[in-house]
C-alpha cells in the first residue's frame, strides 16, 4: 500500500470553516477547498480503493464528490441549524446502487478526530422490517449474534439501539432480543486527530474495516440483497 496521509491543512481548513462557518469565508478560502478538502480526499479514495477491493470484491470506491466523498454543503431545508457547511471530511464505500445500498464502509476526518466504521445509520420502513426478520430467524439471527458478540467481547461498541421494547410480533433470545430493538446497525472506532496526519493512517483504517467487515457484508446479504 503507498504511504498516504492528510495533510496538516486539511484539519486546519476545517478548523477554520468550524469558526468561520458562513459563505462569504468559504467563497475566499475556496482555493484552500480544493488543496486542501477535494484533491486529498480524492487521492485517498484512488489509493485505498484496490486494497477495498480484496478486502470486498465488488464494493465501490468512487474518487468524486457524490462518489465516495460526501458534499461538504449541509442541507439545511429541514433543519434549525443553518450552517451552510459541514466542519468534516466524511467517505462512503458501498455495494451495489449507491440510493439503494443499505450499508456501507466510512471514514470522518475533522477537528476532533478521525472515525473508522462499518454499517448503517438508519434504516427505512422496509429495510427495517427486513432487517427485524434477519434478526428473528434462527440461522441469519444467530450469525449477526455471533459477529455482534465477538466485536463486543473486543471492546467495540455495537450503535443503533433506539426502542425500548422488542417490536410486536417478534422474538429472539440474548443478544437478539437486544439487536431487535435497533434501527440502526454499525460499529466504529474514534481516534485522536493524529492519525489523519500520520503515514500509517491506510494501515490503520483497513486494518478497522477489516475487524468491523463482518456487520457490513451481513447487512448487505441480509438487508440490503
Amino acid at each position: 500500500m503507498t504511504t498516504f496521509r492528510f495533510p496538516a491543512e486539511t484539519v486546519e481548513f476545517l478548523t477554520d470553516l468550524r469558526a468561520h462557518n458562513d459563505k462569504a469565508w468559504f467563497d475566499s478560502n475556496r482555493v484552500r477547498y480544493e488543496s486542501a478538502f477535494v484533491e486529498p480526499a480524492k487521492e485517498f479514495v484512488e489509493l485505498i480503493g484496490p486494497a477495498l477491493a480484496q478486502l470486498v470484491p465488488g464494493i465501490r470506491a468512487e474518487p468524486s464528490i457524490r462518489g465516495s466523498i460526501f458534499r461538504i454543503n449541509r442541507d439545511i431545508r429541514f433543519s434549525s441549524d443553518k450552517r451552510p457547511y459541514k466542519d468534516h471530511l466524511d467517505f462512503w464505500f458501498w455495494e451495489g446502487d449507491r440510493k439503494a445500498a443499505v450499508s456501507g464502509l466510512f471514514l470522518r476526518v475533522w477537528p476532533d478526530g478521525v472515525i473508522i466504521g462499518a454499517g448503517a445509520h438508519g434504516f427505512d420502513k422496509h429495510q427495517l422490517a427486513t432487517y427485524r426478520d434477519a434478526v428473528a430467524d434462527p440461522a441469519t439471527g444467530a450469525e449477526l449474534a455471533t459477529i455482534v458478540g465477538d466485536l463486543e467481547a473486543a471492546g467495540h461498541e455495537v450503535g443503533g439501539e433506539t426502542y425500548k421494547r422488542v417490536p410486536r410480533g417478534y422474538t429472539a433470545e440474548g443478544i437478539g432480543e437486544r439487536l431487535l430493538r435497533h434501527s440502526a446497525l454499525y460499529v466504529h472506532e474514534d481516534l485522536p486527530a493524529k492519525a489523519a496526519t500520520s503515514t500509517r493512517l491506510v494501515d490503520t483504517v483497513l486494518s478497522r474495516w477489516r475487524t468491523f467487515i463482518g456487520v457490513h457484508t451481513w447487512l448487505v446479504a441480509n438487508v440490503q440483497r
